[in-house]
């Protein structure tokens, strides 16, 4: 990874038994994931603490996207970190924020975090299981939970919105909101996605944009173009949170 400014470039609960590519979430697994869930809760409530959100910039387009019902949003996979902070705060706006997870054996701390915190969890994949994760996405939203997508995850390619959240604000008629944040002092991971993780005593900014809504009839044309159109926001979400925080 590398110490450089946050720059992007160009419920259902878990099975009894896990298996993922030839893994297995034994007993031994299990309670070593019972004892390793709270600490790395601490050192997530660590990040979270010590950096500063010194600006949110549209945080009433939350309260307008969930004028009748819950919400979409969406950040890129490199920003999941203060995107899932700013929502669970958002629960003082009435929001019931929800997360998809994998349904992996790595994704078992994550799901039990998640759970700890009282949020909704999708144990699935967009990649593996798409359709069902669609469907488990509506049953979300039928629910009253707005639940969150990483529209570049789970594999990239990076900072291209997929059809997923296009495809469920069509079929729910909810809104997407499109969300990112900027640190000033961030490491960026040499993953696929660049992930994004502040410094201690970063300060971050938080920008959202307005609620989008899908029309019901749409083809696979309108569909591409409003991917796109995801696209552009999100990049140009980020460069006002970066214009805003150098300002």
């Amino acid at each position: 990874m590398s110490a450089t400014p946050d720059t992007p470039g160009p419920g259902s609960g878990a099975p009894d038994e896990t298996v993922y590519k030839g893994r297995r979430l034994t007993r031994a697994r299990r309670v070593l994931y019972w004892f390793g869930t709270p600490i790395a809760m601490l050192l997530v409530r660590f990040w979270w603490l010590t950096c500063r959100v010194v600006r949110v910039e549209g945080g009433e387009h939350i309260s307008a996207g969930l004028e009748g019902g819950p919400l979409i949003p969406v950040y890129w996979h490199q920003h999941q970190l203060f995107c899932t902070r700013f929502l669970l705060h958002q629960r003082a706006r009435g929001m019931s924020p929800g997360f998809l997870i994998s349904p992996s054996v790595d994704g078992e701390i994550p799901a039990m975090i998640a759970k700890r915190e009282k949020t909704y969890v999708i144990r699935g994949s967009s990649s593996h299981t798409g359709a069902r994760t669609l469907r488990d996405y509506y049953v979300a939203l039928q629910k009253g939970v707005s639940p969150a997508i990483t529209v570049d995850g789970p594999y990239g390619p990076p900072f291209e919105c997929k059809p997923g959240a296009v495809l469920l604000a069509q079929l729910s008629g909810r809104p997407i909101v499109a969300m990112t944040f900027h640190a000033d002092r961030a490491w960026l991971f040499r993953a696929w996605d660049r992930f994004v993780l502040p410094w201690p005593f970063a300060r971050i900014t938080i920008v959202v944009g307005p609620p989008r809504y899908v029309p019901k009839r749409v083809d696979a044309t309108e569909v591409l173009r409003l991917q796109q159109a995801v696209t552009d926001e999100l990049k140009d979400l980020y460069r006002t949170a970066r214009e805003l925080a150098s300002g």
